[in-house]
């Protein structure tokens, strides 16, 4: 059994990470009228990039997400292998931007994935399984058997001292670049057994955060057993079912779980750790995988 370490006091190499934000990418600036008491005087201020994304599957029109423009196809195969829609990373042999735009409103914002011959996509099955991810009509039982089909439960013996997780929050806080800038971005961050910092990805979607950091595992052929995934805002389901496809054990946020996220920790052997605030947490799911 490993066991894992509370993480150490943050080293410089942190901010030296696979991160590379692309911050121009991800920020616009805007003009604002400014109130302050009773005076208005105009002003601009940075806020966040959300344009939409096409992907394609070899030409053919696949899904179209809202995203943060940057890492965009960490975030296009990140997404593909957590919607099980290839079996893994070695099913793509490219993806890239769209060099002819249809408009101009569409330059850099349609991404072309080849997949290797042999590997076949049902694109109707496919367009209502993303449907189906983020309806509210699905009964739970339903929505967590079909997530077991695709990923069975974990098994993954770590174990985590609770104050492995203190630091979380503040530490995913700090390397938020484009947040620090707009104060409108989720994050999503991977942390090793040793407490490291690995990765950080932020979009204006929590999913896609989480996907961009899946794709970018994927490309490092890294296993994401042993690691602990956090993110900013609550833990859903969507983001239960990203991290038990992705083989992440455990999954941490300063907010809550749903109940949906809860009844699949239960039956996948997944860990949440919730409401994650100073030196208090909650434990759900697989909860004997953080120890006292």
């Amino acid at each position: 059994m490993l066991r894992a370490s509370a993480p150490a006091m943050r080293r410089d190499s942190t901010h030296r990470l696979a991160q590379h934000h692309e911050e121009d990418e991800g920020v616009r600036t805007v003009a604002l009228t400014r109130c302050d008491g009773s005076r208005l005087e105009p002003a601009v201020d940075d806020v966040v990039c959300e344009e939409p994304l096409e992907i394609q599957i070899g030409g053919t029109p696949f899904a179209v997400v809202m995203r943060t423009p940057g890492h965009d196809e960490e975030l296009a195969l990140g997404l593909l292998l957590n919607e099980g829609i290839i079996a893994d990373a070695g099913a793509v042999t490219s993806i890239r931007h769209c060099s002819v735009a249809a408009t101009p409103a569409a330059d850099g914002n349609v991404l072309r994935v080849n997949l290797r011959a042999g590997v076949s996509v049902d694109f109707a099955a496919q367009r209502r399984n993303l449907y189906s991810s983020s309806s509210c009509g699905l009964c739970g039982k339903a929505t967590i058997e079909s997530a077991l089909r695709q990923a069975p439960p974990l098994d993954d013996d770590t174990r985590y001292p609770a104050e492995f997780f203190f630091s979380l929050p503040a530490r995913l806080r700090e390397a938020q670049d484009v947040f620090a800038r707009t104060g409108g971005l989720h994050a999503a961050g991977l942390f090793d057994a040793n407490g490291e910092l690995v990765v950080v990805r932020e979009d204006v979607g929590r999913h896609n955060a989480v996907d961009k950091v899946v794709g970018w595992a994927a490309r490092q052929r890294l296993s994401l057993s042993h690691h602990v995934l956090a993110i900013s805002g609550r833990i859903s389901y969507e983001i239960a079912q990203k991290a038990l496809a992705a083989r992440i054990p455990v999954v941490a946020a300063v907010s809550a779980p749903s109940s949906l996220a809860v009844e699949l920790a239960e039956s996948a052997r997944l860990t949440l750790v919730g409401f994650l605030r100073g030196q208090r947490l909650n434990v759900y799911g697989a909860r004997e995988r953080v120890e006292g």
